[in-house]
């Protein structure tokens, strides 16, 4: 049976203390860059939400991924995200090498921006109709 998680917190209890500290750190920065983000478990992983999904990370057993949840954002990153594996838009890094807080929270940011733009385009719809 699958253990019900609740909480970012309840999950990060659950990793290896090298696995947790790379984790928190990436949890760290995503909330220093987005601050009123949701925090919530969504598909048993750690889940971010600000005017739709923003962003999600999660603990593999060789790796952890941050999930952009943006073609866009890995594009206008590619340079930056050269030392990581890529796919689709989920960054991969190892256990013991946490992302760059830096880099963490410019990617977000740009989610922001970019969730921003989606949400009010859609209300423009929404008014004009």
């Amino acid at each position: 049976m699958v253990k019900i998680l609740n909480t970012v917190d309840e999950y990060l209890s659950l990793q290896p203390k090298e696995v947790k500290s790379s984790l928190e750190k990436l949890r760290k920065a995503i909330k220093s860059a987005a601050p009123k983000a949701e925090e919530k478990i969504s598909y048993r992983i750690p889940f971010y939400r600000l005017n739709g999904h923003l962003a999600a990370f999660v603990a593999h057993k060789n790796h952890n991924s941050f999930v952009t949840m943006s073609p866009v954002v890995i594009k206008a990153f590619k340079d930056q995200l050269k030392p990581y594996k890529i796919s689709g838009t989920t960054i991969h890094f190892p256990h013991n090498k946490a992302l760059p807080s830096a880099l963490v929270k410019r990617i977000i940011r740009a989610r922001v921006i970019e969730n921003s733009s989606k949400s009010k385009s859609k209300s423009n719809r929404i008014t004009k109709n």
